[in-house]
């Protein structure tokens, strides 16, 4: 009988690592190829991973909870087959120079075989390999893409070790002074967040404690990075929606025989602030410290409220793309299998303006918090019918419209209030010029 090892897939292009959530398999039994063997939750999503081979679950080389380098063996899979002594994926590993494997392993210290890493390139024009290891210093430190694209590695072919990031942070802490001015202005950055402050809470007698998921505690922390990076500002606008609603209430019935699913009004909110996004560019960029980012794709995450009461941000590539039939089963897809733990990490990566539908809950307005590193969201509030001065040809008359606030949260450090002003505007002009005649 031959072995082979299955290691931890990529599961997306930022994903770097993988935490073990559990084993749907035990030792000793069979497996088919592409039957799920574990669950592992990252940085984006939970998902199942699959048995790479058919065979016999051999041996399980991690355990559930441990944090895994993206290519490290995770299980060994014992296959039909003459055994030669050496796996396939060990002997594709067998090039992998010494120290990548140390740092690997310390990286991930339950794991005893080779591991296979995968390249992780740390800044614009810096090709060089980093480990996760040497990444996780990096980001532990506070220090940015370019001050570790500076790094003298000794490793081979320059790479920088993990003694060199040791060594690099002794120095660092000890001679702080010793930064050139020069060096200082080439990597203009701020300092590494701080901790948020513990609050002292007293607990009385009844009240009960509550364990946050991993899911909250993900989103508490990236809620609060975001405040610290962006000053966030907000600006409102009231839409008169009249036209999409009686229109809508025109076809949904229709719609639904014909396709099979609802014709929610959120496919209408991502098709004006795509349009919108082509005439305000600046609005699709993100910041790299001292660099704009000006996004070629317009990528529209959409806000989805889980069960659980936690929200997840599916992301709509190339919306601008769209007609509105594709975009109300993309969503209506994306939504559904959000609801069912059955995303991808690309799914939710990649993302470059969010909308997030507050009026769902039945909110009239609200405030939003940025998704990093994106510069602006908007949320959508409730439709709610209102009396408004109408202007016919033959003179204003008061009218039942159906009106929503639109709420647009922007980062003022590259979006000023003009721009952000304008743009949510320009969002609000196209919903109200919705046509009448339009087709689906």
């Amino acid at each position: 009988m031959a072995t082979v090892e299955m290691v931890m897939p990529k599961m997306g292009e930022s994903i770097i690592e993988g935490t073990i959530l559990t084993w749907l398999k035990s030792e000793g039994d069979a497996i088919e190829q592409d039957e799920s063997v574990l669950e592992v939750a990252t940085d984006k999503v939970d998902t199942e991973v699959p048995a790479t081979h058919a065979g016999v679950l051999k041996q399980i080389l991690v355990k559930e909870g441990d944090v895994v380098a993206v290519g490290a063996p995770i299980a060994i899979i014992e296959i039909e087959g003459e055994s030669n002594g050496t796996s396939a994926p060990a002997a594709a590993t067998s090039q992998v120079p010494k120290e990548e494997k140390e740092e690997l392993l310390a990286a991930a210290p339950s794991q005893t075989s080779t591991i296979v890493s995968q390249p992780a390139n740390s800044g614009e024009g810096d090709d060089r390999f980093y480990s996760p290891l040497v990444l996780s210093i990096a980001k532990e430190e506070g220090i940015s893409r370019s001050e570790l694209a500076s790094i003298q590695g000794s490793g081979k072919s320059g790479r920088v070790t993990k003694n060199d990031m040791l060594a690099y942070v002794k120095h660092r802490k000890s001679a702080p002074q010793a930064v050139s001015q020069s060096t200082q202005a080439a990597t203009t950055q701020p300092a590494a967040p701080t901790p948020a402050p513990k609050v002292n809470v007293s607990v009385n007698a009844g009240d009960e404690i509550i364990e946050m998921d991993r899911m909250r505690k993900m989103i508490a922390e990236r809620m609060v990075d975001s405040k610290r990076i962006s000053p966030h500002v907000t600006s409102f606008v009231e839409a008169d929606v009249t036209n999409i609603v009686l229109w809508r209430n025109k076809v949904k019935n229709s719609y639904k025989q014909k396709h099979g699913e609802a014709l929610t009004f959120t496919p209408f909110f991502v098709e004006a602030v795509a349009k919108a996004i082509q005439d305000f560019p600046m609005i699709n960029i993100s910041v790299d410290w001292d660099k704009i980012i000006k996004r070629k794709d317009i990528n529209i995450g959409v806000a989805v409220a889980l069960p659980s009461g936690n929200l997840i941000v599916p992301v709509i590539r190339n919306a601008d793309q769209l007609n509105l039939t594709g975009l109300s089963k993309k969503i209506n897809d994306l939504a559904s299998r959000a609801r069912v733990n059955k995303l991808s990490p690309d799914e939710l990566s990649g993302g470059t303006y969010t909308v997030s539908n507050v009026g769902s809950f039945g909110n009239v307005m609200g405030t939003p918090i940025i998704m990093q590193p994106q510069v602006a969201i908007l949320a959508v509030g409730a439709i709610t019918k209102k009396p408004a001065v109408v202007e016919t040809p033959t003179g204003d008359v008061i009218a039942i419209r159906h009106k929503m606030f639109l709420s647009h949260s922007y980062d003022h450090r590259v979006v000023d209030g003009s721009l952000g002003g304008q743009f949510v505007k320009r969002v609000a002009e196209y919903l109200e010029a919705f046509d009448l005649n339009t087709n689906i």
